[in-house]
């Protein structure tokens, strides 16, 4: 066997890649309010990179137009920085505000509890607490993205987000179990009644002996912020406890829209 080193493969690639977006971002955390200007050497310096890798990650910031390089040499943090900053405190107030709902929630009924919110792939879920029957939505992870036809927090979205019907309506509905609607008339019919009634009940529609429960959030304007629901076994989602957990995913999601309205912009 020969003693050359072992071949660079897709994994070797991948963990060079994360190591250098982890040391780039870094480098982000040396500007403050009380350094916004930074030189080369000052960075190198502090990072305790070597000036060829600094200048290397520096360099590919300024091609994103998210850092500025004067004439000097000295970088200086441009406004796309900001914006991501500002979508991050938004998502961590609204988790933030969302935890002891979704808390209450899922010890009152022992179901998982879910904090969703509208991208342009689907309804992504960026929070979620389980209660004493977690398995049964096991699938359905902080992160996992759902499409909007299908479980009850998606079909709130399209129902209180003009833009996500518009697209969602122009495209093919696909199956995941015998219970989604694939129909578009009979969806548009299904969204009118969710929006008047200001819940959507999703019954194996999307996870066969899955249902759900979902009611929006919304914000100052009464455009849609994020959905707040509750998923679990579907034999505990019809008669009265069916009711019970509609009605208090609603006075939740009230709740959270009562909140998220009274922030200032």
């Amino acid at each position: 066997m020969g003693g050359g080193a072992p071949a660079e493969g897709p994994e070797t690639t991948s963990r060079e890649t994360v190591g250098s977006v982890l040391r780039a971002c870094r480098l982000l955390e040396h500007f403050g309010a009380d350094r916004p200007v930074i030189t080369l050497a000052e960075l190198t310096a502090a990072s305790g990179l070597n000036k060829p890798t600094v200048h290397r990650l520096m360099t590919s910031f300024v091609e994103a137009g998210w850092v500025h390089r004067d004439a000097v040499g000295a970088y200086r943090i441009r406004m796309p920085v900001f914006a991501v900053g500002a979508a991050a405190l938004a998502e961590f107030d609204l988790r933030t505000e969302a935890r002891p709902v979704l808390e209450d929630l899922a010890a009152r009924f022992g179901d998982t509890a879910f904090l969703m919110v509208p991208a342009d792939a689907g309804a992504v879920c960026i929070d979620r607490i389980e209660g004493g029957k977690p398995l049964v939505v096991a699938g359905i992870g902080i992160g996992t993205v759902l499409p909007f036809h299908a479980a009850a927090a998606p079909v709130v979205m399209a129902a209180f987000d003009p833009a996500v019907r518009e697209r969602l309506l122009a495209h093919e509905l696909p199956a995941f179990t015998d219970s989604t609607h694939t129909d578009p008339s009979g969806l548009v019919a299904h969204l009118d009644e969710v929006r008047a009634t200001g819940v959507a009940v999703s019954r194996d529609d999307y996870l066969g002996g899955v249902s759900a429960v979902a009611a929006p959030v919304l914000g100052v304007d009464g455009a849609l912020v994020a959905t707040v629901s509750l998923g679990g076994r579907s034999e505990d989602f019809t008669g009265a406890e069916g009711e019970q957990r509609a009605a208090a995913v609603v006075e939740a999601g009230r709740g959270l829209s009562t909140t998220v309205g009274a922030r200032p912009a």
